[in-house]
């Protein structure tokens, strides 16, 4: 036994700086998913870890994560950079999404309902338009879907769908017209938190299973235009 308390102690460090790489990179998962580093984007190892602070081992294992979730990519000699996705990725995405918001919604029980931070996310949307800043539009959308989510009150759902809107980001950086894809999502999202508020669930989820089908067709069309169908990752 006491070897391997022994060999426990020599790994005492690692939880230290797992915990920390972790940390990096929920860090880093935000601004992707916030659009501040766009497809295609390398990422500075110098740049980013003296910016957070964190060491050169740190911050290459947070980029081994998000390689793993699918928003980074390693390239040989080249370094590290943010994925640029193809159409068939966008495809598969929103069949999550319909599976897993849909199901969110249908599986909500009885009103009343925590709609504090859908209501939140439906007003950002509103101001972000009013002042022409499309991509806050689209970023109030994705949190509108991450507060969705969160109804669930399930962890592993949430950890799920935090890299699939991060992915989801990556497709919207791509657009060419942002106006054009996020305006007519404004007035949906308040249709179905209008759904929810008056406790109509199924009314809700018929609302988000044709907006997400709409969604899809409006973001491959923008996506095909930009990126073509033999975008490579």
């Amino acid at each position: 036994m006491a070897e391997q308390l022994a060999g426990l102690a020599d790994d005492r460090a690692l939880l230290g700086r797992t915990s920390t790489a972790e940390r990096v990179s929920d860090i880093l998962r935000s601004r992707v998913a916030d659009g501040y580093f766009p497809p295609g984007t390398r990422l500075s190892e110098d740049s980013i870890g003296g910016a957070l602070g964190v060491s050169r081992n740190t911050l290459r294992e947070a980029f081994r994560l998000l390689t793993h979730e699918r928003l980074l990519v390693h390239e040989l000699n080249r370094g590290v950079f943010v994925r640029v996705l193809t159409v068939e990725d966008v495809e598969d995405i929103y069949r999550t999404r319909a599976l897993v918001e849909c199901a969110v919604v249908r599986g909500l029980g009885e009103a009343p309902y925590p709609l504090r931070g859908l209501a939140d996310a439906v007003a950002a949307g509103e101001t972000a338009a009013a002042e022409d800043d499309w991509k806050a539009v689209g970023t109030a959308n994705i949190h509108f879907h991450q507060e969705l989510v969160t109804l669930a009150r399930s962890a592993r759902t949430d950890e799920l769908m935090r890299s699939v809107f991060a992915e989801l980001r990556l497709a919207f950086h791509l657009v060419d017209d942002p106006h054009r894809l996020h305006e007519p999502y404004l007035t949906r999202n308040r249709e179905i938190l209008g759904a929810l508020e008056a406790g109509e669930r199924g009314a809700a989820e018929g609302l988000l299973e044709t907006y997400l089908a709409d969604s899809l067709e409006r973001v491959v069309e923008a996506y095909r235009r930009r990126v073509g169908d033999d975008t490579a990752d």
